[in-house]
């Protein structure tokens, strides 16, 4: 069984983690990233990175769970970031 503190982790990993989801249909669906800005995402690619990494060394399951899902997402934005930089 889940302890109450892993509980209130998952719960803020699931929320933070599906905020990201409507930015990365847009993009997917419109094929544009104009407005997002490269550093901003790189920068925070990293500092997710980070916790996940911080995840798997504490063995917390909402960590790892939340941070790899968002690390994923980010990344898809960053590609459509990066093509259409080097389509224009």
């Amino acid at each position: 069984m889940i302890d109450k503190i892993e509980l209130i982790g998952l719960l803020a990993a699931i929320l933070t983690t599906i905020a990201f989801i409507p930015q990365v249909f847009k993009v997917i669906k419109t094929r544009s990233s104009e407005g997002l800005s490269l550093t901003t995402y790189l920068i925070f690619i990293t500092g997710v990175s980070l916790w996940l990494i911080y995840g798997v060394f504490k063995m917390s399951f909402s960590m790892i769970l939340g941070n790899g899902i968002t690390v994923l997402l980010s990344a898809i934005i960053i590609y459509y970031i990066l093509i259409n930089r080097n389509s224009n």
